[in-house]
Order: structure tokens, then C-alpha cells, then sequence
């Protein structure tokens, strides 16, 4: 394999890396009601376990409130029984019949920091697999070099600009992190 092949390889796990990271942010509960807080949300609908966002549309009408009005109104009752039935949303909907509706609690003190705690994690679980994808792509570049494909020189002009690629990716993460764990700690 040549370096620039080995750098778009890591520059593609990282970016990837990046992305599952932000989907974990969104999912995160604040205090404000947002359509990505239902995205994991699973309904039992025709048979099948389907995404909410396939069997509804979800509006925000008040910064504490999620309005969920399914396609069909026969799913009504699947969707409120999936929203409840998921421990980690915590949220407890009501229907009339026609949309559902969630009011969004308010946090805890204490809720904020359990989360901001989480927060953290998410972030070294990206970063670990960011490290682990830099450790594969290393592994491939001196195997190439052992088998004269690339210079010595080639190798640690590689190497660097993966280390630099990484830097970018993991300053962007840790930024988006921080921003999400201020909007949480924000009342």
C-alpha cells in the first residue's frame, strides 16, 4: 500500500470516529427538548422494529416539549410504548388520541453532572478508536517499509501528517464536546 492510500485509511476512520461521537452528543438529554433525543427510539410498527422517524414526524412547539404525530394514527399507542419503554430517554409521553406529547423534565444537578460525566467518556471512546485506527495504519506503513515500498523518509513524513490529521480531528471533538457539556450545564 502507498502512504496516500494509508492516509485517506486513516483520515476515513478518524472523520468516522468523529461522526459516531457526534451522534452520541445529540442523543444526550439536555434540558431542551430536540428531535435527535428520539433518535435511537425503536417502534414496533407493521410487524417490523422501525426508527420513530420512520413512522412519525417529531416537532419541537415549546422548548420543553416534543410533539410526535405519527403517519398512521393505528402506530399511536407503539410510539408512546416505545418512548416509554426506553430507560435511558426516562421520559414518560402522553397521547389524545391524534399526536403524542413529551414533556421534557427539568434536570437535576446532580443529573447534569452524571451526564457531563458521560460526556467524557463518549469523548475517550472516540479517541481510543481514533488511537487504535492510527496504531493499525502505522502498523501497515513500516510493513511497507520493510517491504521497500516506501523510504524511511516516506514513512515519517506519513506518520506525521496522520499525527497532524488526528490533532485536527480530535480538536474538533473535544470542542464539540465541550460545547455540548456547557449547553448542559447551562440552566
Amino acid at each position: 500500500m502507498d502512504s496516500a492510500s494509508l492516509i485517506a485509511k486513516a483520515e476515513s476512520a478518524f472523520k468516522a470516529a468523529q461522526e459516531h461521537l457526534s451522534s452520541e452528543l445529540t442523543q444526550l438529554r439536555t434540558g431542551r427538548a430536540h428531535a435527535g433525543m428520539l433518535e435511537g427510539v425503536m417502534v414496533e410498527a407493521y410487524g417490523a422494529s422501525m426508527p420513530i422517524i420512520q413512522v412519525a414526524g417529531i416537532t419541537v412547539p415549546e422548548p420543553q416539549l416534543l410533539q410526535i404525530t405519527p403517519f398512521d394514527p393505528a402506530n399511536l399507542q407503539a410510539i408512546a410504548t416505545a418512548i416509554r419503554s426506553n430507560q435511558a430517554l426516562g421520559l414518560n409521553p402522553s397521547d389524545d388520541g391524534r399526536v403524542v406529547r413529551v414533556q421534557i423534565p427539568p434536570l437535576t444537578e446532580e443529573r447534569r453532572r452524571e451526564l457531563a460525566k458521560q460526556i467524557g467518556d463518549k469523548v475517550e471512546a472516540a479517541l481510543v478508536r481514533m488511537r487504535n485506527s492510527r496504531h493499525e495504519v502505522f502498523k501497515q506503513l513500516e510493513e511497507a517499509k520493510k517491504a521497500k515500498q516506501i523510504s524511511e523518509d516516506d514513512l515519517h513524513r506519513t506518520e506525521k501528517i496522520i499525527d497532524e490529521r488526528m490533532n485536527n480531528v480530535r480538536t474538533e471533538m473535544e470542542n464539540a464536546a465541550k460545547t455540548k457539556e456547557n449547553e448542559l450545564l447551562t440552566l
